[in-house]
C-alpha cells in the first residue's frame, strides 16, 4: 500500500471497529456516517468510546475548518466528553499548517498524540514471557480487571473504565482479549478483533507499577497470535499512543498517519 492508502485504511479501521464497540455498549448509541465525519459516540463515561473522526481525504484549510466546527458542534451536544480523532496524513498538502488555528476557532483543545500503524505480520510465533501467564477474557471478573488496567494506564477513574466494558457479551466472545497475569494478579492486557479482513489491536494497557518489563509487547503478541489462529488473517492494524509507539515496530507494525486527539474546551 502507499502511505496515503495506509492512512485511509487506518481511519476506516477506526470507523469499523468503533461502530461495533459503541453499539455493544449502547444499542441506541449515536453511530452515523455524515459527509466527511464518522460519529461513533456511546455517550458513556469511558471517553474512548465517545469518538468522532474526519473522513474526507485531501481537505484544504478552508474545508478543514468547516469540518472541525461541525465535529465540535456534535461533541458539544453530548452529555459525556470524548475525542475527535484527526488523521493528519488525510489532509491536503499545506492544510496541516492551518490545523491548530482552525481547531482553536472551533473550540477544540489538543489532548494527546497517536500514530496509525499496520503490517502484514501474521501469523506470529506463539508468545511467552517468563513472568506471565495469559488468560482469555471470558467472565465479568476478567472484564473488570481489563477495564481497571486501562483506567490505571490512561489515568481514568476506575468507574469510567468499567462503564466502557462491564457486562459486554462482545468482549467475552468475539474479541480475542487477554490478561497477562503475574501469579494471581492481572498486570497487562491486550485484545484483537476482526474488522474488514484485518485484525485490529485495541485497548492495550499495563499497570503503571509493572511497565517497562516487556509485558505489553508480550500480551499484544498473544492477542495477535490467538486472533490470527482463529481467523486466518495475516494483516493487522492499530492506533498507538506515545507510550506504545516504540513497542509495536518490534512486532512488525509500520507507522502511517500521525493522529491528533482533540477534546472540546471546557
Amino acid at each position: 500500500m502507499t502511505d496515503r492508502a495506509e492512512s485511509i485504511e487506518s481511519m476506516e479501521q477506526l470507523a469499523a471497529v468503533w461502530r461495533a464497540m459503541v453499539l455493544d455498549r449502547d444499542a441506541g448509541a449515536d453511530v452515523r456516517d455524515l459527509p466527511g465525519i464518522a460519529v461513533r459516540w456511546a455517550d458513556c463515561r469511558f471517553a474512548f468510546w465517545n469518538c468522532v473522526t474526519l473522513t474526507d481525504v485531501g481537505s484544504d484549510a478552508e474545508h478543514l475548518g468547516q469540518r472541525l466546527s461541525q465535529a465540535a458542534d456534535i461533541m458539544r451536544s453530548k452529555r459525556q466528553p470524548g475525542f475527535l480523532w484527526l488523521f493528519e496524513d488525510l489532509l491536503a498538502d499545506g492544510a496541516g499548517s492551518a490545523l491548530e488555528a482552525a481547531a482553536e476557532r472551533a473550540g477544540l483543545q489538543y489532548a494527546f498524540p497517536g500514530t496509525g500503524m499496520a503490517g502484514d505480520l501474521l501469523p506470529l510465533p506463539e508468545p511467552a514471557h517468563p513472568d506471565l501467564t495469559f488468560v482469555r477474557v471470558t467472565s465479568d471478573e476478567h472484564l473488570r480487571a481489563y477495564a481497571d488496567l486501562n483506567s490505571r494506564a490512561y489515568g481514568f477513574p476506575l468507574e469510567d473504565g468499567r462503564d466502557g466494558l462491564a457486562g459486554s457479551a462482545l468482549w467475552k466472545s468475539e474479541v480475542y482479549a487477554y490478561l497477562g497475569m503475574r501469579g494471581d494478579t492481572p498486570v497487562t492486557c491486550a485484545a484483537t478483533v476482526e474488522a474488514e479482513g484485518r485484525l485490529f489491536v485495541v485497548l492495550v494497557a499495563t499497570d503503571p507499577e509493572w511497565q517497562r518489563r516487556g509485558y505489553g509487547e508480550a500480551v499484544t503478541r498473544k492477542a495477535l497470535y490467538e486472533g490470527a489462529r482463529a481467523t486466518g488473517l495475516t494483516r493487522a492494524t492499530l492506533h498507538a499512543t506515545a507510550a506504545g509507539a516504540p513497542v509495536y515496530p518490534r512486532i512488525g507494525f509500520r507507522p502511517n498517519s500521525p493522529i491528533r486527539f482533540y477534546g472540546v474546551k471546557g
